[in-house]
């Protein structure tokens, strides 16, 4: 089967997309990045879960940089009320991902990490994502493999339930990002480092610290807890841009009983405009090691989202399906 996504619509490319950050340069979903990231294709719902915590802590849907002139500095309560600003847009925009958009896409994600890279053709739909396995290891599928996709997929289209099921699952992931989202405007004191130049515009660049005294009750919150790094708010969209995280000391939950994070866990998480002044999540690193009950959850793994192209906005899971089988 080739390699090549589907052709409908128009082709987004580095080359014919408005600049973005360069992924090379600047580390970092349908709708906005907090519900995206919550599809990407894991390994299990405990990657998937941290993953998606992860990735509430970036949102989108940038567009021009601006042309007019801004303050080249912030005080402090300038820079907690537009952080509380932003990140209650972003907490709005980070919904279903199967609610709310008109504007679905079709991509490749690569995933790599220290045992196995993976690549996947994904299309959008208002009923959920449809993913299909093209290439393990950067290599093509074997025809056994082949089969194997093609029974999957057709078991899929001939049992609506699994891809409800599917459906509800995203929903419940986009309602705990949403409780991390809520968080963050007090879970970190922010300060003001100063402006930085992207090919896309400018962005403040806030340094952010753990804020003493903050005890979430909603356990997805605790995530943010002993959590120290930047945050890049684009200035003419007032949008978060860029997130760089790093977990300063280890962090129990329920008196670690309930699970455990560990020290030293990093993130860097990117997005870019992928055409008509549609943003999707483009680039995540993540590094953590958890304990999660009785199950420990080590994760080492790099997500880069290519080759983004715009689907009909009413296509349904069964459609994203045959598309995919006709590559």
């Amino acid at each position: 089967m080739p390699n090549s996504l589907p052709e409908t619509g128009q082709r987004s490319t580095h080359a014919n997309r408005r600049p973005g950050i360069d992924p090379a340069q600047h580390p970092a979903g349908r709708g906005s990045p907090f519900g995206k990231a919550l599809l990407l294709p894991l390994q299990s719902s405990s990657d998937l879960l941290l993953c998606a915590l992860a990735l509430a802590l970036l949102a989108g849907n940038l567009s021009a940089a601006p042309q007019a002139a801004h303050p080249t500095t912030l005080s402090n309560e300038e820079i907690q009320s537009m952080v509380r600003r932003v990140l209650q847009t972003e907490m709005q925009q980070a919904q279903a991902p199967t609610q709310g958009s008109d504007h679905p896409m079709q991509y490749r994600l690569h995933k790599t990490s220290p045992r196995l890279s993976t690549t996947k053709l994904i299309v959008e739909t208002k009923d959920g994502d449809v993913a299909r396995l093209v290439a393990v290891n950067d290599l093509p599928l074997s025809p056994a493999s082949q089969q194997a996709e093609n029974v999957r997929l057709d078991t899929l289209l001939n049992d609506p339930s699994l891809q409800r099921h599917r459906q509800q699952r995203e929903q419940g992931d986009a309602d705990r990002v949403r409780k991390v989202i809520r968080a963050l405007p007090d879970a970190f004191l922010y300060q003001f480092a100063g402006i930085v130049q992207t090919p896309q515009g400018a962005c403040y660049r806030l340094i952010f610290h753990p804020k003493p005294g903050f005890d979430p009750e909603d356990l997805e919150a605790q995530m943010l807890k002993a959590m120290a790094g930047e945050l890049w708010i684009d200035i003419a969209q007032q949008r978060v841009t860029r997130i760089e995280g790093k977990r300063l000391k280890d962090v129990d939950f329920g008196w670690g009983i309930l699970g455990k994070l560990d020290q030293g866990g990093s993130l860097l998480l990117q997005q870019a405009d992928v055409g008509n002044h549609q943003w999707r999540t483009s680039r995540m690193v993540l590094v953590m090691n958890a304990r999660i009950l009785f199950k420990v959850v080590k994760l080492d793994t790099a997500l880069e989202m290519t080759d983004f192209a715009p689907v009909a906005p009413d296509l349904n899971y069964k459609q994203a399906i045959h598309i995919l089988n006709q590559r």
